[in-house]
């Protein structure tokens, strides 16, 4: 970017000198926006955060004991040091939020991780009208494509009723964090019982206090001796509990992966897993394109992911755009790092997803 851009790259993370804050900095800073609370934009030690009202507590049960953070309502837009600042829905995860830039009539907007796609556990994707574009494109490139979530929904639904009849479990190993919830509203808990590893039922308790609906869950420990015998369970589970004694109680069992890289047959193997349910928090191709668009923005900066095929696609169609390096993650078909099983009450960070 240029010396003269209003946001600017530091050792730090994305930083407006004229207002004087970071948005999601991966180093300890004084003022922080922070867009949502998956780890790789939310990092702990931040003097001071803002981020959207239905994302604080999310984000506190994430930070350290006595972390600062103020609710900023979604459109209503504060000024500090001249720099007005506001937020948008991502529709990401619970609490996701854009954020809007303004100096001197210059608009600049972070979108942070979001998705176009519906989805009932998240306020939806709204477009803020900008100069340039900050975009998140983990799926940058023209094969990936998103089901209805509808149709993914039927699916599992179908899945998990075969596995029941045939006495077996139907374990979903899905981040806990956002996807997780995002899968339990969508499936029929006429079913059978739905059982929640801890890191998973934790969060669960946390959307259910922010107002989010979400079928009945259960831990293991709610299970008598031989009750889980019989199968018929729908496990949710996050991917580090792969192979763990907490996982051989749920035996037979099919599993499944909820990624939106499962569109790739390689990442099904390299999971290991019996099925992969493609599911992504994040915008698909013509998702990307379809917000980019709706920006009315003259330049994109894009960031994690295949951000160079993006460009040269943009570049090839009008637009200022280029790459912005950043250490931000996205969703990763390689990532394991998860939060075990721990007590109630205990503080984790929380994987990208």
């Amino acid at each position: 970017m240029p010396d003269h851009a209003l946001l600017q790259v530091t050792d730090r993370g994305l930083y407006c000198e004229a207002g004087d804050f970071f948005i999601d900095p991966w180093r300890p800073v004084e003022r922080a926006v922070i867009t949502h609370a998956h780890s790789d934009h939310a990092r702990r030690g931040h003097s001071q955060m803002l981020c959207a009202p239905d994302g604080v507590e999310v984000l506190r049960s994430r930070m350290l004991p006595g972390a600062v953070i103020d609710p900023l309502p979604y459109g209503e837009p504060v000024d500090h040091r001249g720099v007005q600042i506001s937020l948008a829905p991502a529709g990401h995860i619970l609490g996701s939020a854009q954020v809007r830039v303004e100096f001197r009539g210059e608009v600049w907007v972070v979108s942070g991780d979001y998705k176009l796609s519906p989805d009932p556990t998240c306020r939806p994707f709204e477009p803020v009208r900008c100069h340039t574009f900050i975009t998140e494109c983990t799926f940058g490139l023209p094969i990936y494509h998103w089901a209805p979530q509808a149709q993914i929904a039927n699916e599992l639904n179908a899945w998990w009723r075969r596995n029941r009849e045939a006495g077996r479990h139907t374990v979903v190993f899905a981040y806990a964090l956002g996807k997780s919830q995002r899968l339990l509203a969508a499936v029929d808990p006429t079913i059978g019982p739905i059982v929640c590893h801890g890191a998973v039922e934790r969060v669960n308790d946390e959307y259910r206090s922010g107002g989010i609906s979400l079928p009945p869950t259960q831990r293991v420990t709610d299970f008598g001796p031989g009750e889980l015998a019989g199968g018929g369970a729908l496990v949710i589970a996050p991917p580090s509990a792969v192979g763990t004694p907490w996982l051989r109680r749920f035996q037979p069992c099919e599993t499944a992966f909820a990624s939106g890289w499962m569109l790739v047959r390689g990442s099904r193997r390299r999971r290991g897993v019996d099925r992969g349910l493609v599911l992504s928090d994040h915008a698909d191709w013509p998702g990307l394109l379809a917000a980019i668009e709706a920006t009315g923005c003259q330049r994109v900066l894009a960031t994690h992911g295949h951000t160079s095929v993006l460009v040269r696609y943009l570049r090839e169609r009008g637009w200022e755009a280029d790459s912005l390096h950043t250490e931000f993650v996205g969703e990763r078909d390689d990532l394991e790092v998860d939060t075990p099983e721990l007590p109630v009450g205990t503080a984790v960070a929380e994987e990208p997803a």
